[in-house]
This record gives C-alpha cells, structure tokens and sequence, in this order.
C-alpha cells in the first residue's frame, strides 16, 4: 500500500541520513521504525467508561450518577 507522509524538512533529512549510513533505503528504514514502534505497542483492550466506573467524590460535594448527564451538570453550573 502507497501512502504520503509529511515530515518536517529536518526531520526528513536525518531520516535519510540514517537510512544512507545503514545501506537502507528510505522505504526499509521507515518500514523498520513503524514495525517496532507497533511491535512495542501494549495491546490493552479497550476500556468503556461510564458513571459507574468514575471516580466518586463524597460529603457536601458528592454526585448521584443521574446527575452526571451534561444537562445536569450544566443545570448545577447555572445554579
């Protein structure tokens, strides 16, 4: 698959720099670095969060989770 990446001109330059003092081309160095940078990755799965996994705040200040809503939160900012 082709694709187009725009990196600064500095950047650029020490990328082919590298490339040249490891007899690499510029295809097989960044074909490297995006292998490793993904190989060296966590894989986490994905996380849902909701009111019931917030953290919870108790005394004067504490929330039910039905006024957690946008509106209720905006209608306790205009209180």
């Amino acid at each position: 698959m082709r694709t187009t990446l725009e990196l600064p001109d500095p950047l650029f330059a020490r990328l082919k720099a590298r490339a040249a003092s490891e007899h690499l081309t510029l295809k097989q160095l960044l074909k490297s670095y995006v292998e490793q940078g993904l190989n060296a990755m966590p894989e986490r799965p994905s996380q849902k969060r909701s009111a019931q996994t917030l953290p919870r705040l108790e005394g004067l200040l504490a929330l039910e989770s039905d006024q957690l809503s946008n509106a209720a939160l905006f209608d306790l900012l205009d209180a």
